[in-house]
């Protein structure tokens, strides 16, 4: 059975590091359930302790990845027009024009919030140019996370 868990753990793994990059998928939260598979088995017993400031990382690292953005757009200048098109976008995107919505939502969102808003065209790129950086850093987020846990799941084995 230990094997069992450890290759879908480490399928797990696999999947969550795609789900950083690939938009539908939830990378790290699919990576954490790779270290708690781990956890059942006879091989590692990780304390509650790690396995509660992991949930918490990947729940705080859910969040900021919808956020992101935003700050993204405030960073670059955007204004209150600009971060409401991003938010809007970046929900408009998940659900209408998936895959590829989540990361040209929140730039088309910021981009014409701040058209919207009576902000020249430059302007308004600038805006959506800082909600795309943002996706971008926030997907180095979830990357680094997705990759600690991998770390934690090989040391834990090896």
């Amino acid at each position: 059975m230990d094997i069992f868990l450890i290759i879908i753990g480490c399928i797990c793994l696999l999947v969550g590091m795609a789900g950083c990059i690939v938009p539908m998928l939830p990378g790290p939260p699919i990576a954490y359930v790779a270290l708690v598979l781990l956890h059942f088995t006879d091989k590692v017993d990780f304390t509650a302790t790690q396995l509660l400031l992991w949930l918490l990382l990947v729940i705080a690292i859910q969040i900021l990845d919808y956020f992101i953005p935003m700050f993204g757009v405030k960073r670059f200048g955007g204004t209150k027009w600009g971060k409401w098109g991003c938010m809007a976008g970046t929900f408009a995107g998940i659900f209408l024009f998936p895959p590829w919505g989540i990361i040209i939502g929140p730039f088309a969102g910021a981009f014409i919030g701040e058209l919207l808003g009576g902000k020249e065209t430059h302007h308004a790129l600038k805006a959506g140019m800082g909600a795309f950086i943002g996706f971008l850093f926030g997907t180095v987020l979830k990357v680094a996370v997705c990759g600690w846990f991998i770390f934690c799941f090989v040391r834990a084995l090896v």
